[in-house]
C-alpha cells in the first residue's frame, strides 16, 4: 500500500511502502487519519479501529480552498531534503501527500510521474487542489536507485492495471513532468485498452534536441569539485526566476510591496540551492542523463501506439528542451492530443507562478469520473484562487470600468438593491436579454458567487466548446474561464440535467442574435416563436426569474456590423465560410432568432457609463406542470416572461438617468474620497 506522507510544516513522517494493491480502497479507509498525525502508517491493530467514513463529500461548494500560494519552491526543497536526509535508498515506490486530503466520492486516481529529480515532490504546489477531485499518488525514485527505464515502465504499468481491474469504468490520470512525460507515453503505448488521460508538462521526448546537448559530453569528465557549481547554474536554467519568485505574492498589494516580496523570495532561495549536491550527487546526475536519453528514445519509438487522451503543457521560456516545438510535434503525431502554451514560464512549470494544474484540467474539459465526460455532472465549481484570479487579473479592469449595480424584485413587487429577490434554492431559471458581446456576463456571474455563493450555469453557444480555438491557445482564454464558471453548450439535454440538479441556470432565448445584433437594435429582443423553456421549467418546478441588463450603449459605439462586413470583398467570403461550418442552434421555424450569424463587430469605445441589472418578480412554476402542458397556457407564460424582460429594460433605461454616478469619472472620484472597496451609490429604485 502507499504511505500517506505529510508535506507542509511537519514535512514527511514514517516510511514509504512498495505499491502492492489498490490505492483507492486504502485512501478511503484512511481519510479520517490523513493530516491528523505525522503521516505514519497505522499498525494492523490500529487499522482495525479505523471506522469507515460515510461523510466523504459528494460535491464541492464554491470558494473551496485550493491552497494555491501557500506552497513555494522552498517547500519543495524542504520536502526533498527530508526524503534524502537518511540516505534515500530502496526501490521506487508510491506515496500519497497528506495535503491532498480526502477527495470527492467516486474520484479517479491521478499518478504523478516525476522529472529527472525523481523525488516525486514536483507536484507540491498542487497537492491540495488536485486532492479535492483525485486520488493523488506520487512516484518516488530514490537517489541511489538505478532501475532502468523499462523497469520503471513496468512498475507504473503494474499499478495502472491493478487500478483498472478494480475500477474499470474510471479513467486513470498520468501527470508526467519532463522525464515523467516520457514514462507516461511509454506506459500508454503498451496499454491502449486502458482509459488513460495523459497530462504532460514540458515532456522530455525532445531531449535529443535540448539546448544543452553540446555540453553533455563534458559533464562526464567534469571534476568533482565543479559538480556543485554546475548544479547551481542549472537551477537557474530550469526555472524562470520571476515566475518562481511570484508564487505567493498577493497581486492586490501595491507594486512596491510586490517587488519587495519577490526580492525576498529570491534571496531566501539561495541557501536551498547550495544543498542540491546532497539531492543529486554526481554519480546520480550522470545516471539521470543516461536515463533521460533512453526514456526519450523509447517513448519516441512508440508514439504511434499511443491511443490515450493527451494534454501537453509547454513553456515558452524552457531553456532545457524546446518544449513549444515539441508540443506542436506531439499534436501532429498523436490522434487525441491538445496543447496549451505558457509563454512566460520555464522548464519547472509546475513549480512556478501562473499555472494551476487543476484549473487547466477544468479549462480543457479533461476532468471526468467515467469513460465519457459529462459537462454537467463532472463540473467542479470555482475555487477561491480561481475566483480571485478571474475577477482581478482577467476581468478586474472591466469590473472597475463597468461599475455594475444590481436590483431584484421581492415577492410583493418591491424593488431592492442586491440579489435578495432571487431565490437561494434551485432550480432557478434566469431568463434575460443578451447585451452586445455578452458584456453583462462577468459582473452577473461574479455577483451571484460573491453575494449568494451560487454558481450560475450559463447556456452558451456550442461553437465555444468545439475546440476550434485551441490550436495555439496560450495559457487560459476567456472561453476557458467561461467553462470554469459553469457555462455549458445549449442543448435540451443539458438544460434538463441542470434543472434536475436544482441549479441556477442562465438562459438567453435571443442567443447570438442578440449578442451580435446590428446597428439600431440595442435592447430589442429576438426570441423564438415557440415557448422553448416554459414546459421544461414546469417539469422540475423551477422558478423563472426574468431580468434585463442595460449599459452596452454606454460602453461602446457599434461601428461595423454583419451587414457592413458583407459589403467588403474577400471578407464577406470568409464570413460566409465561417457560418456555413459553424454549429446551428435553431431551425428556420424559430423565427428571426434562427439567423444567428457569427462575426466580431467593430466597436468604438466610449468613456464608460455603467451596467445596470434588474431581476424581476420570481415566477413560480412548481405545481403548475399539468396546467402548462397546455400549449396555450405555456405560450401565455412565455409571452409574460418576455414582456417582463422588456419592462425591466425600459425601467433601467429610464431610471439610469437619475443616477448621479453613471459616469466613470464620478465613480472614480467617489472611490478616491471614500474607499475603493465601498460600493458606489446609484439611483433609488
Amino acid at each position: 500500500m502507499a504511505s500517506c506522507l505529510g508535506v507542509g510544516v511537519s514535512l514527511f513522517g514514517g516510511s514509504v511502502q512498495r505499491n502492492r494493491a489498490s490505492l483507492v480502497r486504502e485512501r478511503e479507509r484512511s481519510c479520517s487519519s490523513i493530516g491528523k498525525g505525522n503521516g505514519r502508517l497505522k499498525s494492523k491493530g490500529e487499522e482495525k479501529k479505523i471506522k469507515l467514513r460515510n461523510d466523504v463529500p459528494e460535491k464541492l461548494e464554491p470558494f473551496w480552498d485550493d491552497g494555491y500560494g501557500t506552497m513555494t519552491l522552498k517547500d519543495y526543497f524542504a520536502a526533498v531534503k527530508e526524503f534524502t536526509r537518511h540516505r534515500d535508498g530502496g526501490p521506487p515506490r508510491w506515496f500519497c501527500p497528506v495535503a491532498s486530503g480526502c477527495p470527492l466520492k467516486g474520484s479517479p486516481i491521478l499518478l504523478f510521474l516525476p522529472g529527472a529529480d525523481g523525488t516525486g515532490c514536483g507536484l507540491i504546489m498542487h497537492h491540495q487542489a488536485l486532492g479535492k477531485a483525485f486520488e493523488v499518488r506520487c512516484l518516488h525514485i530514490p537517489v541511489q536507485d538505478r532501475t532502468p527505464f523499462e523497469g520503471l515502465v513496468k512498475l507504473v504499468e503494474e499499478t495502472i492495471r491493478s487500478e483498472h481491474a478494480s475500477s474499470p469504468n474510471k479513467p486513470i490520470y498520468l501527470v508526467g513532468d519532463s522525464f515523467g512525460g516520457c514514462l507516461a507515453l511509454a506506459v500508454a503505448s503498451r496499454n491502449p485498452e486502458i482509459d488513460l488521460v495523459l497530462i504532460l508538462t514540458n515532456p522530455a521526448t525532445s531531449f535529443g534536441r535540448s539546448q544543452l546537448q553540446p555540453l553533455l559530453p563534458l559533464l562526464g569528465a567534469m571534476p568533482d569539485a565543479l559538480h556543485e557549481t554546475v548544479l547551481y547554474l542549472l537551477s537557474f536554467v530550469v526555472g524562470e526566476p520571476l515566475k518562481v519568485a511570484t508564487v505567493n505574492v498577493d497581486r492586490k498589494l501595491p507594486p512596491m510591496q510586490q517587488l519587495e516580496k519577490m526580492s525576498l523570495n529570491l534571496t531566501s532561495l539561495l541557501p536551498y540551492l547550495s544543498e542540491l549536491v546532497s539531492i543529486i550527487p554526481k554519480d546520480t546526475f550522470l545516471w539521470k542523463l543516461k536515463l533521460l536519453e533512453s526514456a526519450a528514445a523509447y517513448a519516441n519509438s512508440r508514439l504511434h501506439a499511443v491511443k490515450a487522451e493527451v494534454l501537453v503543457l509547454a513553456s515558452g521560456k524552457d531553456n532545457m528542451v524546446p518544449s513549444r516545438d515539441e508540443a506542436q510535434r506531439l499534436r501532429r503525431l498523436l490522434p487525441n492530443c491538445r496543447a496549451r502554451y505558457f509563454n512566460e514560464n520555464g522548464h519547472a512549470l509546475l513549480l512556478e507562478d501562473g499555472i494551476g494544474l487543476m484549473t487547466v484540467i477544468k479549462c480543457t474539459n479533461k476532468y471526468r469520473r467515467s469513460r465519457k465526460h459529462d459537462i454537467v455532472s463532472d463540473y467542479l465549481p470555482p475555487s477561491v484562487g480561481e475566483y480571485n484570479y478571474a475577477f482581478t487579473q482577467v476581468t478586474g479592469l472591466f469590473h472597475f470600468l463597468a461599475g455594475s449595480t444590481m436590483f431584484s424584485t421581492l415577492g410583493d413587487g418591491t424593488i431592492v438593491r442586491g440579489l435578495s429577490g432571487v431565490p437561494n434554492e434551485g432550480p432557478v431559471l434566469l431568463v434575460g436579454y443578451h447585451n452586445l458581446l455578452g458584456i453583462e456576463l462577468a459582473p452577473l456571474v461574479e455577483r451571484f458567487i460573491r453575494e449568494k455563493h451560487v454558481v450560475v450555469r450559463g447556456i452558451a453557444h456550442p461553437e465555444l466548446f468545439m475546440g476550434k480555438l485551441d490550436s495555439e491557445s496560450p495559457e487560459t482564454s476567456m472561453v476557458d474561464w467561461m467553462k470554469v464558471f459553469g457555462a455549458v453548450p445549449v442543448t435540451a439535454n443539458n438544460l434538463y440535467k441542470l434543472l434536475s440538479e436544482k441549479a441556477h441556470v442562465l438562459l438567453y432565448p435571443g442567443g447570438a442574435r442578440e449578442a451580435l445584433h446590428y446597428k439600431g437594435e440595442e435592447y430589442k429582443l429576438f426570441w423564438p416563436n415557440q415557448q422553448e423553456f416554459v414546459r421544461m421549467a414546469a417539469r422540475f418546478g423551477a422558478t423563472i426569474v426574468p431580468f434585463g441588463a442595460v449599459g452596452e450603449d454606454d460602453m461602446a459605439q457599434l461601428v461595423l456590423d454583419y451587414n457592413d462586413f458583407m459589403k467588403i470583398p474577400v471578407l464577406n467570403d470568409s464570413l460566409r465560410e465561417v457560418n456555413e461550418n459553424s454549429a446551428k442552434v435553431r431551425d428556420v421555424g424559430s423565427g428571426e432568432v434562427a439567423s444567428q450569424v457569427l462575426f466580431v463587430p467593430l466597436l468604438f469605445p466610449k468613456i464608460p457609463g455603467r451596467l445596470y441589472y434588474l431581476f424581476g418578480k420570481p415566477i413560480v412554476t412548481k405545481g403548475r406542470e399539468e396546467f402548462l402542458k397546455d400549449k396555450k397556457n405555456a405560450n401565455d407564460l412565455y409571452n409574460h416572461v418576455k414582456s417582463e424582460v422588456e419592462l425591466s429594460l425600459a425601467y433601467l433605461i429610464k431610471k439610469r438617468k437619475e443616477d448621479p454616478y453613471r459616469s466613470l469619472i464620478d465613480r472614480t472620484v467617489y472611490r478616491a474620497i471614500y474607499s475603493s472597496q465601498h460600493e458606489v451609490p446609484t439611483f433609488d429604485p
